[in-house]
């Protein structure tokens, strides 16, 4: 998104200079002019290079577009105009990016423009999923209940969104806990111990290997912290490549314990998604593209995408998902039994239902299985740094007693 200086007469001939935000010129253009604008001048507005460098932009979360759609089905349900709903919640919402984008849709709207139009203008808020949904109620004549239909979807994705961290949150704290008990120890402990040993003596390997690595991070630190950073962001590039990302699904998938929830996670999400595009009138191919790629998973989407490639030669929805190998049978027998029975999207969000019923159960027994594992871990790691140090001790008493 580029922002543009525009100056432009309005129609009580009034010369009106402002700025907006478009992808590019003509669209800035087209935009005005929607708004019964005649522009005079628009062109790139200049900015300084330090402030995007500095500023910290704030999406909108997942929670604040539910509740923004909720309360605009509910006003929108309540006869108030649509125009002035946006107004009136563009002062309600506590997100920045969200406000901002809220208040320009409201005066876009007022300017002629369509609904789902004046959504697009902001791609980093509103998704081209959500884009989709609005402009199929507005073209249906339903946009209270696609708005209704849409924070149902965005609050369960929260949901399973929370979840799986709150599966993964306690393991990530475990381990950062242990990792800051162990470099203490490096930095602080082993210095010590070093002075109680007896020059001469013959230490053992692995009070040898820990006196090393505790001598390279004190004096060498900063060359871990380089090369800590090179892996970082070695791994980041990586993991942004189209290849990169696929090899990193896919391992999600199958690590141990953690792999069947995220793979019950992704299904949930895919046929969530599916079953509300599909509710709301959207064409089963345009549906598959959409939930494709927010199912949170290459693997997924790129089977997703070759199945509509196949149903655009007259195959089923069904085969070519079960071809993939990507999708239990539950998955693709479900949705055979609904393209057979014309209720895909009914038996869609069943699926849904149940898987997410499965990641919540997971869960709460993650939790529960990881937690000890994890203390035992922690303690033989800092039982072997114990031993490493007291090892040379005892052996120069056991020597001095024989």
């Amino acid at each position: 998104m580029e922002l543009y200086a525009y100056q432009a007469i309005d129609q009580a001939g009034k010369i009106i200079d402002g700025q907006l935000e478009a992808e590019h010129e003509w669209m800035a253009v087209e935009r005005l002019r929607k708004m019964g604008l005649t522009v005079v001048d628009v062109h790139k507005a200049k900015t300084s290079p330090f402030k995007g460098a500095f500023q910290v932009r704030r999406k909108a979360g997942v929670g604040d577009l539910a509740l923004f759609s909720r309360q605009l089905a509910a006003m929108l349900n309540a006869g108030i105009p649509l125009t002035r709903s946006l107004f009136t919640l563009g002062r309600q919402v506590a997100n920045p990016a969200l406000r901002k984008a809220v208040n320009g849709a409201a005066r876009d709207v007022e300017g002629g423009m369509s609904f789902a139009d004046a959504l697009s203008v902001y791609p980093d808020v509103f998704s081209p999923l959500y884009i989709s949904m609005i402009r199929s109620g507005e073209v249906g004549g339903s946009l209270e209940e696609v708005l209704q239909r849409i924070s149902s979807q965005l609050e369960q994705n929260k949901a399973l969104r929370d979840q799986i961290r709150s599966a993964t949150f306690y393991p990530a704290v475990v381990v950062c806990f242990a990792a800051l008990v162990v470099l203490g120890m490096l930095f602080f402990i082993v210095p010590i111990f070093m002075k109680f040993f007896p020059a001469g003596v013959a230490l053992p390997l692995p009070t040898r290997i820990i006196i090393a690595l505790s001598s390279s991070l004190r004096h060498s630190w900063y060359i871990w912290l380089l090369g800590i950073a090179a892996v970082i962001a070695g791994l980041r590039l990586y993991l942004g490549s189209v290849s990169g990302r696929r090899i990193w699904d896919r391992l999600k998938l199958r690590i141990p314990v953690f792999g069947p929830l995220f793979h019950r996670a992704v299904m949930a999400r895919f046929a969530r998604t599916l079953s509300t595009l599909l509710a709301g009138g959207i064409p089963v191919l345009q549906a598959l593209e959409s939930a494709g790629p927010t199912a949170g998973n290459v693997l997924v989407a790129e089977a997703v995408s070759a199945a509509a490639e196949k149903i655009q030669e007259g195959k089923s929805i069904a085969a070519p998902l079960e071809e993939s190998r990507i999708f239990p049978p539950m998955v693709t027998q479900m949705v055979a039994v609904g393209e057979e029975s014309g209720t895909l999207p009914e038996l869609l969000t069943r699926v849904a239902e149940f898987y997410e019923a499965e990641v919540a159960a997971m869960t709460k027994g993650l939790t529960a299985m990881i937690e000890p594992v994890l203390i035992i871990m922690v303690g033989c790691l800092v039982a072997f740094m114990v031993i490493s140090m007291y090892l040379p001790i005892f052996l120069v008493v056991t020597s001095v007693g024989r």
